[in-house]
């Protein structure tokens, strides 16, 4: 069996508010950069640009949600994508 594909992804927080409910940063993976807003009392997350945005924003949001209250800005942090990017 074939072990599963696997791409390291580099999230940096850059901005968070809590009294708009919103963390901004960047994130980037496999050579694709993006910048995300996550309004996290919605869960609604914008990811630009559009380019590989299918690859990265289903994986970003499930750390988001999981990881939320241990983000901080300027902290640097990496998840796994199950994909090969």
């Amino acid at each position: 069996m074939a072990p599963l594909p696997a791409t390291t992804a580099q999230l940096r927080v850059l901005h968070q508010s809590f009294s708009h409910r919103r963390l901004e940063g960047e994130v980037s993976a496999g050579g694709f950069h993006w910048t995300f807003s996550w309004a996290f009392d919605r869960g609604e997350l914008c990811v630009e640009p559009s380019l590989g945005r299918a690859l990265i924003q289903d994986a970003l949001l499930r750390f988001l949600l999981k990881a939320d209250y241990q983000l901080e800005p300027g902290g640097d942090y990496a998840f796994t994508v199950r994909a090969r990017f």
